[in-house]
């Protein structure tokens, strides 16, 4: 079981090649390939950004725990926007996948400015610690956005993203002027449980296991990372977004986040959505929810 556990926990904190294909979904998978699988883990290509943006933007690079690329996007109003939000991605995404939402933002009036984390697109490595130490890479990125002068910095994440929002607040002295944050999990240990349910395989012990490996091998306590700890340093105003057909993140992990957080704080559910990009099936909705977010505020 150890072994195993070594395979799993090794595949899913290293993205493999890009051209290596990734293993499907659950539900589209055989009982053999999915026997396979849960013995050797499942293939996860590194992210590659696969669009550009619309408008004017400046590659920017940063140095901190890791050497990460930012894409710096001005909004309709150029001169006079109302703030910058620093926008980062879920686990096996990149900053491509932001563009729909950053695009949204600067129709708004807000200058976006996306990241890809260590492992992913322009980023430096071929490594994923869910969070633990991109929490460091949401500072680098702060700090950044802090220097040019700007006052209103806003930080959006989904998911992982979401995760690493909540760290960097919790372990560093950052402090922005509002947060959305979609479908953060509670720990680490929960969100591996949940991926473990949904192949329909038994969850103790090995969930424990692969926790506890990936820890190991990225050199950082797995049980430890807990956003929902992470939550109670939060005191700027926060908007959460869930889907409540989320299978990889419950309804219980996000109320003890929402209930964590101190200060204005709004909690936005999307009856029929699941663990994934709101945008695509919310469009609308979701652009109101944000915007008139960041207009209450601003």
């Amino acid at each position: 079981m150890n072994i195993i556990a070594l395979f799993h926990a090794y595949k899913f904190t290293h993205f493999a090649e890009s051209k290596t294909e990734r293993t499907k979904s659950p539900e589209s998978l055989t009982a053999f390939d999915k026997f396979r699988a849960l013995l050797f883990g499942v293939n996860n290509p590194r992210p590659e950004n696969n669009k550009m943006p619309g408008r004017n933007y400046k590659v920017i690079n940063l140095s901190g725990n890791k050497k990460i690329e930012c894409w710096q996007i001005e909004s309709e109003k150029k001169d006079s926007a109302s703030g910058t939000v620093i926008m980062f991605h879920g686990y096996g995404g990149n900053k491509s996948s932001l563009l729909g939402k950053s695009e949204e933002l600067n129709k708004s009036g807000y200058n976006t400015f996306a990241v890809d984390f260590m492992g992913s697109g322009g980023s430096e490595g071929n490594r994923t610690t869910l969070g633990y130490e991109e929490a460091e890479e949401v500072k680098t990125a702060f700090d950044y956005i802090k220097a040019q002068g700007e006052k209103n910095i806003y930080l959006f994440g989904t998911s992982m993203g979401s995760a690493a929002i909540l760290k960097a607040i919790s372990d560093n002295d950052i402090h922005p002027k509002g947060i959305i944050i979609e479908c953060p999990f509670g720990s680490m240990y929960q969100t591996t449980c949940a991926r473990f349910k949904i192949m329909n395989a038994p969850v103790f012990p090995m969930a424990g296991l692969l926790v506890f490996w990936g820890g190991v091998q990225n050199g950082f306590w797995g049980f430890g990372h807990n956003p929902a700890e992470y939550a109670k340093k939060v005191n700027c105003p926060a908007l959460l977004l869930y889907g409540e057909e989320d299978r990889k993140v419950s309804r219980a992990e996000i109320d003890e986040i929402y209930t964590n957080m101190h200060g204005v704080k709004f909690l936005k559910t999307y009856k029929y959505a699941g663990h994934d990009d709101y945008f695509v099936q919310y469009k609308d909705e979701w652009t109101k929810d944000v915007t008139d977010f960041l207009k209450k505020v601003n």
